[in-house]
């Protein structure tokens, strides 16, 4: 209490930015170990500084002792059981990159560049596809018409599913939490009137769902191999590569244009109306 009351603003102040850094530090250094096997590792420290917190709480001497024996060494332990993890931390803080891009933004680089590697592969073959991006509104109704999946996003599994005369490439995939939830989805079709005549059912599917909420869409035409993309009920036809890795960072990512996208968005973008 004595340190309260002799604090100033500037003490305050100072403590409230200590916290702020120190918490900064631990949410990055957590991004920096999950998925891996530090997790499961980090739990099993848990346990093991709980049953020493529960026999000093009860008495327990024998048990304590032992506790204290495991955490005399339990330092260089963990330098040795977390050496991968450690490396990869000191590798990326050489490079500047442990407080840059968070995790979130590689996995989703990751995950647009399989999308477009694999766009790319069944454009230049002409071979029809149909990709589904939920955003906010959800799209469970049009997942359960397909055949569910909850797989990682790759660009050779995306090719695959569109291979011709294969069970799921006559429906749409349906990617859900930055995963391949169904395959073989069945969509609404578009009925505005105004849609090119040259466009097939692909394109107005790919225009129907975006119709009813906020997915994003990408097809690929099975006639010209044209990369087209569709969002808020329109579609921009062969959209360079360029434009479509941006726009795709743009309305897949965490962190949006909000000015720009006041803008009707087949004007921000490179493309064919």
């Amino acid at each position: 209490m004595n340190y309260f009351a002799n604090s100033t603003w500037q003490d305050y102040l100072k403590d409230i930015i200590d916290i702020l850094i120190v918490t900064y530090i631990i949410y990055h250094l957590i991004l920096l170990v999950r998925g891996t096997r530090a997790i499961q590792l980090l739990k099993g420290l848990l346990v093991l500084v709980l049953i020493w917190a529960a026999s000093t709480w009860f008495d327990l001497y024998t048990l304590k002792w032992l506790m204290n024996q495991m955490f005399t060494f339990g330092v260089l332990a963990v330098f040795i059981i977390f050496q991968p993890e450690l490396r990869r931390g000191l590798e990326q803080l050489g490079r500047g990159k442990l407080f840059g891009r968070n995790a979130d933004d590689e996995e989703l680089s990751k995950e647009i560049g399989a999308v477009i590697k694999a766009v790319n592969y069944l454009s230049r073959r002409k071979i029809g596809a149909l990709l589904v991006f939920e955003r906010n509104t959800g799209l469970n109704e049009y997942t359960e018409s397909g055949i569910p999946m909850q797989s990682m996003i790759s660009s050779e599994l995306l090719i695959n599913i569109f291979i011709p005369n294969t069970p799921l490439h006559d429906g749409a995939v349906i990617v859900q939490n930055r995963r391949i939830a169904a395959a073989g989805c069945y969509l609404p079709l578009s009925e505005n009137p105004f849609i090119s005549k040259e466009l097939g059912t692909r394109h107005r599917a790919a225009i129907g769902i975006s119709e009813v909420g906020d997915a994003v869409s990408i097809v690929v035409s099975e006639e010209t191999g044209q990369i087209s993309l569709a969002i808020e009920g329109q579609v921009v036809r062969d959209i360079n590569e360029e434009s479509l890795i941006s726009k795709l960072y743009e309305e897949l990512g965490p962190k949006f244009n909000q000015i720009e996208k006041r803008k009707p968005f087949w004007k921000r973008i490179g493309g064919r109306k």
